[in-house]
């Protein structure tokens, strides 16, 4: 059960990013996906960095810190895209 909620959680995570991004027409639903637990682990390791805690279960801070490590990474995509 635990990695179906991940899964729902990252597709979550992942969309939002993507709107704030303005993405969303590009990505379909596995990349939501997938830049949401990445975002997820990015934006837990950037937290640390700075001396705060990361993602710490399913509640609104951890979904905070979800979307900023997804914005993060969009941004790196989209930055390397442009470059090529």
């Amino acid at each position: 059960m635990g990695i179906l909620l991940w899964v729902i959680f990252g597709a979550f995570v992942g969309w939002i990013a993507s709107i704030i991004m303005k993405t969303d027409p590009q990505q379909g639903t596995l990349m939501n996906i997938v830049i949401g637990i990445v975002g997820a682990l990015l934006g837990g390791w950037v937290m640390s960095l700075i001396g705060q805690t990361g993602i710490t279960g399913f509640n609104l801070y951890s979904l905070l810190i979800a979307i900023l490590g997804s914005v993060i990474l969009l941004a790196i995509i989209k930055a390397l895209q442009r470059r090529t």
